[in-house]
């Protein structure tokens, strides 16, 4: 099967919760994780494919957060488990920072998309196609591309670029669930792709 073509002007990388307390906590047994993403903004920079970085913020007392939601509840009740999405221990890791104008959306949910203007970013910018990457495959990934996939986007999905607790649940979604939604590939796959990729 030929390589898929990449509209360069119409695509944007989606760099997902690369934050340093969700790198240290997700990869620690994976030394290849970040240079492998690091690698891969940098042949997408070098060919002036739009990156946007996603992170996980809040204001102080999270007033984002509803007690009725049983994922951020628990954050908002725990001052040890805010502290995760603030300071340096919330900035995105040094090894995948955003450079010069790069677009930083901050969520207060799992989905990029939920309560935040990305969409809006996204078709300002004519974009079409997204390509995802980041921590976790069963969270932000998954939200972020059923979200995507009813909007109407193309996807990729950088499996080797994502990670999650459970190996088991990372295989099951990158291999059964997503190829349903996107295209799945390796880093080396996509670095192929925008070798090729038309301006």
């Amino acid at each position: 099967m030929p390589n898929p073509v990449l509209d360069l002007k119409r695509t944007a990388l989606l760099s997902m919760d690369l934050q340093n307390t969700v790198v240290s906590t997700y990869t620690k047994d994976d030394s290849e994780f970040l240079p492998r993403i690091a690698t891969l903004l940098k042949a997408t920079r070098e060919r002036d494919l739009r990156v946007i970085h996603v992170m996980v913020g809040f204001r102080p007392g999270l007033p984002e957060v509803s007690p009725r939601n049983q994922l951020f509840g628990a954050i908002k009740n725990s001052a040890r488990w805010q502290q995760i999405f603030q300071g340096p221990a919330g900035a995105i890791h040094s090894d995948v920072a955003p450079q010069a104008d790069e677009v930083v959306i901050t969520k207060h949910r799992v989905s990029a998309f939920a309560g935040t203007d990305l969409d809006m970013i996204l078709r300002a910018n004519e974009i079409e196609t997204l390509i995802l990457l980041g921590i976790a495959t069963s969270g932000v990934v998954l939200s972020t591309l059923q979200h995507a996939s009813d909007a109407d986007y193309r996807i990729f999905v950088v499996k080797d670029c994502c990670t999650d607790q459970d190996p088991e649940v990372h295989g099951c979604l990158t291999e059964k669930f997503f190829p349903r939604r996107a295209t799945v590939l390796n880093a080396s796959d996509l670095s192929e792709i925008l070798r090729s990729a038309t301006d």
